[in-house]
């Protein structure tokens, strides 16, 4: 797998860009999308998300196991590590420590299942007000040990800042 990892705050253009770059790669990309249907916001979100991408996108689904895509084409937007996290999260009743093995674990038989380019999309959560609650507390060590997990592997990063990308890492 060649991996490039989007990350950025909330609203900073990470899945625009992701896709731009997916478009520039593949004249058929996948998009893999890791969102549960939480409550009725998240059901426009994700309509409103479906209804954006055009008939050159190959929608795929997947709320945890990530490695069931069964894509076969070259580029995959996989959109968002974060709402990935929080599924599995929520499936190890909110402990941290065994979310991070179940996540390594299912990181590591996607990466083996997906020889494709994947640009993978993950907010960066840490760099704001500190979790009023252990769980969110719990949820931003989780995330930002498993960010940093995935960026070793990466062949690039990139942040998003106010729609503008920097490259952290490789690049083209």
């Amino acid at each position: 797998m060649k991996l490039i990892v989007v990350t950025g705050a909330q609203k900073s253009g990470k899945s625009r860009y992701a896709e731009q770059r997916a478009l520039a790669l593949s004249d058929r990309p996948a998009y893999l999308a890791t969102s549960r249907v939480w409550d009725d916001d998240f059901a426009q979100r994700i309509a409103r998300h479906q209804a954006e991408r055009d008939e050159r996108w190959v929608n795929l689904e997947q709320d945890v196991d990530l490695a069931a895509h069964g894509f076969t084409g070259e580029v995959i937007v996989l959109d968002c590590i974060t709402l990935w996290l929080t599924n599995l999260f929520t499936d190890c009743q909110y402990d941290r420590d065994a979310t991070l093995v179940e996540a390594k674990q299912r990181w590591q038989q996607f990466a083996a299942a997906t020889p494709q380019t994947v640009i993978a999309v993950g907010n960066e959560i840490g760099w704001s007000l500190h979790a009023e609650t252990q769980m969110g507390r719990h949820f931003v060590d989780l995330h930002g040990s498993f960010m940093q997990h995935i960026a070793a592997q990466a062949d690039e990063v990139v942040l998003m800042v106010a729609g503008l990308p920097m490259v952290v890492k490789g690049g083209a």
